[in-house]
């Protein structure tokens, strides 16, 4: 008797503890959330950020966050740290964070990791992966008319980043006289590098911008508004942000991404597996046209944009 009594103080002990209900019933406990730079001042974070406390909210669980991860070293302390909190669920806001979840997955196995833009997945590992080149390509296509100088720029964090050659692409397609200059800077977030860049391009004459990196992309849009150039808005709709500038926006639906996915892992329905989303999928869209956008033009980008959703074609394509 005495046996089965201490077994269940132990069992009762063990259930106190955040693991325990992992186990039980593998819903949400709380939430995790880590990003490589600060939340406030950068759009790309905020929305991660505002994604996270609505899926607290909805399910009525803590929600913890660190700012500024990016080693390894730091990951796992942050893993740790929200494990002994009680958190089963944890997102990567970068695709940094693909490698180093898939070094620690083993180690916490009733935690599953989500994180942006990776090629690299296990059980409790899962890639969300936006499909920017279609993206890039309409963008493309609006800037290639409404350029008079037909000189184009690009501002981007790295050169691998999708919606680049998307954005050529859309350029060339409608407009063969156009230059399309690229620079990038290795860095989501340096504000004052991209600046630099973008002073470089107006001297060379480039009169429609796409800076497409977290922290730079409002600062360059607002630049462009006040020297009288325009500008595509990036990763949501940068109209508000500068209305004077912004032609059209291309929008990643982060937030709602996240939270299909915590909808999933409640429901046990979210695989370890690389998942990617397009226009068809609700996730990307162009934002608001620009007044200045010709009707023609505007009307010529969305039939193409429902020609895509139906054939997965883009418009060079068929």
């Amino acid at each position: 008797m005495k046996y089965i009594y201490y077994s269940i103080i132990l069992l009762f002990i063990f259930c106190t503890l955040p693991a325990c209900s992992y186990f039980e019933t593998g819903e949400i406990q709380n939430v995790g959330f880590i990003t490589d730079a600060e939340i406030d001042n950068n759009p790309w974070a905020e929305q991660g950020y505002q994604a996270m406390q609505e899926i607290g909210d909805e399910y009525d669980v803590d929600v913890f966050y660190e700012e500024n991860i990016e080693t390894m070293h730091q990951v796992q302390q942050a893993v740790d740290q929200f494990v002994n909190d009680g958190v089963n669920l944890i997102y990567g806001h970068s695709n940094i964070y693909g490698e180093y979840f898939m070094s620690l997955a083993e180690s916490y196995p009733d935690v599953h990791f989500v994180y942006v833009n990776g090629g690299e997945s296990r059980e409790n590992v899962t890639s969300l992966n936006f499909n920017a080149h279609a993206m890039g390509f309409f963008a493309g296509m609006v800037a290639g008319h409404m350029t008079n100088s037909n000189e184009i720029g690009i501002i981007a964090a790295y050169f691998w980043q999708p919606e680049i050659e998307g954005f050529f692409e859309g350029v060339n397609y409608v407009n063969k006289e156009a230059e399309t200059k690229l620079e990038y800077i290795n860095d989501w977030n340096n504000v004052d590098l991209a600046l630099n860049n973008y002073n470089v391009m107006k001297d060379e004459g480039v009169d429609i911008f796409y800076p497409i990196g977290d922290a730079f992309s409002e600062s360059i849009i607002k630049e462009a508004e006040n020297d009288g150039l325009f500008a595509i808005g990036y990763m949501m709709d940068q109209m508000e942000v500068a209305p004077d500038a912004v032609l059209t926006s291309t929008i990643q639906q982060i937030g709602d991404l996240y939270k299909s996915a915590a909808d999933d892992f409640n429901k046990q329905d979210l695989e370890g597996k690389i998942y990617t989303y397009d226009f068809r999928d609700g996730y990307i869209s162009l934002g608001a046209f620009h007044s200045s956008v010709p009707r023609y033009v505007k009307m010529q980008v969305e039939e193409d944009i429902e020609e895509y959703i139906e054939s997965g074609l883009l418009p060079n394509e068929y």
